[in-house]
């Protein structure tokens, strides 16, 4: 288990029981040593079979460490954070998010909001001191619950975000499958008049990556647009801080697109963003734009900074995520920030901009005129492959090599990967997951069928690399 780009993650049968118990006391430690006196700390889950006895544990390890779990069950990882956040607390999540049901993590909220990478060292260095000597099982302890209390309030939040009625006349589907929002987000767009479809709800999990929607998936959302005449489909991952939009076709509205529609909405006067979104929303849309590393830590360091310079300030991650870095006053009322990925503000920015507009969500993304994205991804790729690669294509003569069949490369951007600018002004980026076992490619183009195709020979000239260098890698 380790640290990835959001909370700690691993197989599943690894984290239950004395593992999940020693992480949630460095984050105690971690809270105690940062001045955060013994309280409360709201716990909350995802739907995966594994994630009711990861969270009973770390309640039981919280009580042991001399603070006060409270349950609040199955919840939005944004529920959950809002609510802790509005409370002055600390706040733990459940989820593998998007990652297979074999595996799942915890994500780590202190009373300011999501912890950072300085605090993901410092967990990790007190696990490693307690590995040996960490008593485990705990007293058996109670605790209070909250489940109620934080779904009425994150439901408050989401209701100012638009006007009443604002979606009146839309035919929306809400894609249910597992996610933990599936009947929260039914509610919440019937409530601003829209007609709203339940479609897909599954009682086994379903990992759903929004920043790798599989064909398969796709084909289904294109059945159910045609049988039920919807303009839109909506959903989220596991926890709901990742949305998932697809258009009256039944394509897929990317996750940066989701993000640039968030940031117009809100009127943004700053946008910080991964060096994986889309490179056509600089300098284009009115608003400054900083680039991170992948990962909402990284996303909310640049947004810290940049509110030193006042204004609006959003991030998104191009898995559609927007984290909310100042107040915002919206019909009314005042949106408050929430520095933490959330899937409900950018499904409601969207669809307003739709209604507001007139325009259908296909040619919302066509006025924008901005290249084209695509993304995919080796699935149980072994870490040690991927750094192989990695560290093979760190070599410049290698790397043109393994592009050579896209044209020459003009410039590399290590941010986060390998991102190659052709001299097309084609982009290819490579890059290992934080978190999980697979390699992901992201390309951009002047057409979908040329991103796509990027995308695929870029991933089949990776498996096949790694198959060769296989003795040396693993």
């Amino acid at each position: 288990m380790k640290f990835g780009s959001s909370g700690v993650r691993g197989l599943a049968s690894e984290l239950v029981g004395r593992p999940s118990g020693l992480y949630t006391e460095g984050f105690a430690r971690r809270l105690r040593a940062t001045g955060f006196p013994q309280g409360a700390v709201f716990v909350g889950r995802d739907l995966r079979d594994s994630s009711p006895a990861i969270a009973r544990d770390c309640m039981a390890a919280l009580a042991a460490s001399g603070f006060q779990p409270v349950d609040c069950g199955p919840i939005p990882t944004p529920a959950l954070a809002f609510y802790a956040r509005r409370h002055g607390a600390a706040a733990l999540m459940v989820t593998g998010s998007h990652i297979p049901a074999d595996r799942n993590g915890i994500k780590f909220y202190g009373p300011h909001g999501e912890i950072d990478k300085a605090d993901e060292a410092a967990i990790t260095s007190c696990v490693a001191e307690l590995s040996d000597r960490y008593p485990w099982p705990p007293a058996p302890a109670d605790w209070q619950t909250g489940h109620e209390q934080a779904l009425a309030a994150f439901r408050d939040r989401v209701g100012g975000i638009l006007a009443p009625g604002a979606l009146s006349g839309m035919r929306l589907g809400v894609y249910q499958h597992s996610t933990v929002a599936a009947e929260l987000l039914v509610e919440v767009l019937r409530s601003f008049g829209s007609d709203v479809t339940p479609v897909g709800k599954s009682e086994i999990f379903v990992p759903v990556d929004t920043e790798a929607v599989g064909q398969d998936t796709i084909a289904k959302m294109k059945g159910w647009v045609r049988e039920f005449e919807l303009d839109a489909v909506l959903s989220a991952d596991a926890d709901a801080d990742r949305p998932l939009v697809i258009d009256e076709n039944g394509e897929l509205f990317r996750g940066d697109l989701i993000g640039l529609a968030t940031a117009l909405f809100l009127k943004a006067d700053i946008v910080v963003t991964p060096v994986t979104s889309n490179s056509g929303i600089s300098g284009a849309f009115g608003f400054k734009v900083v680039r991170t590393k992948v990962g909402s830590p990284f996303v909310i360091a640049g947004m810290e900074a940049a509110q030193q310079a006042g204004g609006i300030v959003i991030g998104f991650e191009a898995n559609g995520g927007v984290l909310l870095g100042s107040d915002c006053f919206l019909n009314g009322k005042t949106l408050s920030a929430l520095p933490t990925r959330d899937s409900f503000l950018p499904i409601l920015a969207v669809l307003g901009t739709v209604a507001s507009t007139g325009k259908s969500l296909s040619s919302l993304r066509e006025s924008w005129n901005l290249p084209v994205c695509a993304s995919e991804r080796l699935e149980n790729f072994p870490v040690e492959a991927s750094r192989g690669l990695m560290r093979r294509l760190a070599d410049r003569d290698a790397l043109r090599q393994f592009l050579a069949p896209f044209g020459s490369v003009a410039d590399v951007d290590e941010t986060d990967g390998l991102r190659a600018r052709m001299a097309s002004g084609e982009i290819i980026h490579l890059r290992p997951s934080g978190n999980a076992p697979e390699f992901r490619f992201y390309a951009e183009a002047a057409s979908h069928d040329r991103a796509t195709e990027i995308v695929a020979m870029a991933l089949e000239r990776a498996r096949d690399t790694a198959l060769a260098d296989e003795p040396e890698a693993v």
